[in-house]
């Protein structure tokens, strides 16, 4: 299977470590797939010499904090399999978990750094005490429960950018994650306090110093955006993208995105659940799992999605995927530079995802899906 993480300039030039073309690596899979079949698409990320899964791993639950409790274990298992199946693309962040999920990140590359892109964010502070009034932007009151670590205090959280807290939080992350470089590197939330064109301009000198590879901006509104485009090079685009969340196709980001030939780097594809059909009308979710008090998690809600996920059969033989399969092919075929974050706390989890990266839809096969969640 392709694992290569080097971009192609030449269509005709194989990679020196890999053997792969860039004609193979973007070739599909047959109709029936299998482990034997299975070959993993990558895309450039950015404007960079990088290449990067079109399936993505996301490790917000991996931290344990909104999802309920991770095994560090299973999680390290999870990231290795993602590797071995062809992701390389690994996204984190220093609020998952408040560290967590970027130590077991750390702990899983260990010896196996090389292999993966890893990915991580700035912008969102925690505190025991508050800050002082004006400095920063108070975003939640949280708790710590069910993390991996012995703290469990009441958290306040701030969206907060500035130069230093941004090389403070780069130089954290790089202690947890225990490289001395992050590939990407992504604005988590706007701090509504804070200069954009100042929090770009550190961005390019972190760049410079060769601390981070690409930059990232994540939640941002078109308006953001292009106060970031004006100060230099946006290589990625961070926003929840779904069958059900189209907030970015329809505000017309997702074509900035491809005119700029950024990659859009989707979150929360599955919805959280919700588009798997593997949730029932009597499902139960703990106190501590976000989706206890979530309406589109209510009994009816779930009973409505999944009789629109059964009319999704006829293609799920096509092309012989499960559900979450189709669903995550069809959002990363949905752009020609986008990749699918995609959470996995175990290790089949991680390579049944994997296995969605070899295949592209027909576009009428995707139109018949945007129909029917039009």
């Amino acid at each position: 299977m392709l694992q290569c993480v080097h971009a192609f300039r030449d269509p005709a030039r194989s990679c020196k470590k890999c053997r792969h073309s860039e004609e193979t690596a973007f070739q599909p899979s047959p109709a029936l797939f299998s482990r034997k079949a299975h070959t993993m698409q990558y895309i450039t990320l950015g404007k960079t010499d990088i290449s990067v899964s079109v399936v993505a791993l996301g490790t917000w639950g991996i931290g344990g904090w909104m999802w309920g409790g991770a095994e560090e274990s299973e999680s390290i298992r999870a990231i290795h399999s993602a590797l071995d199946n062809g992701i390389n693309f690994i996204d984190t962040a220093p609020l998952y978990g408040f560290g967590y999920s970027e130590e077991v990140v750390g702990k899983a590359l260990a010896g196996r750094r090389d292999s993966a892109v890893l990915a991580t964010k700035c912008g969102i502070w925690w505190e025991k005490e508050p800050k002082p009034e004006g400095d920063g932007e108070l975003h939640v009151y949280s708790t710590a429960g069910a993390l991996g670590t012995a703290e469990n205090y009441e958290r306040i959280l701030y969206r907060y950018l500035r130069p230093t807290s941004i090389r403070a939080e780069l130089e954290a992350s790089l202690r947890r994650l225990q490289t001395d470089c992050v590939d990407l590197y992504q604005v988590h939330c706007q701090d509504a306090t804070a200069s954009i064109a100042e929090t770009m301009e550190t961005l390019l000198e972190l760049k410079k110093e060769g601390k981070i590879r690409a930059i990232g901006v994540s939640n941002v509104t078109p308006e953001q955006l292009a106060e970031y485009q004006k100060v230099g090079y946006v290589d990625v685009l961070q926003e929840r993208f779904s069958l059900i969340d189209r907030d970015v196709q329809k505000n017309g980001m997702a074509k900035t995105a491809e005119e700029n030939g950024m990659n859009l780097l989707t979150y929360s594809p599955l919805a959280h659940g919700l588009l798997t059909g593997k949730l029932s009308p009597d499902t139960t979710f703990a106190p501590d799992d976000f989706r206890s008090s979530d309406p589109r998690f209510a009994p009816d809600s779930i009973a409505a999605m999944n009789a629109k996920l059964a009319q999704l059969q006829p293609l799920l033989v096509k092309y012989g995927l499960s559900l979450v399969q189709l669903v995550i092919a069809w959002t990363f075929s949905t752009g020609p530079k986008t990749n699918v974050l995609c959470g996995a706390r175990s290790a089949k989890h991680a390579s049944e995802n994997a296995m969605a990266g070899s295949v592209r839809l027909a576009q009428e096969d995707l139109d018949l899906i945007n129909g029917l969640f039009s």
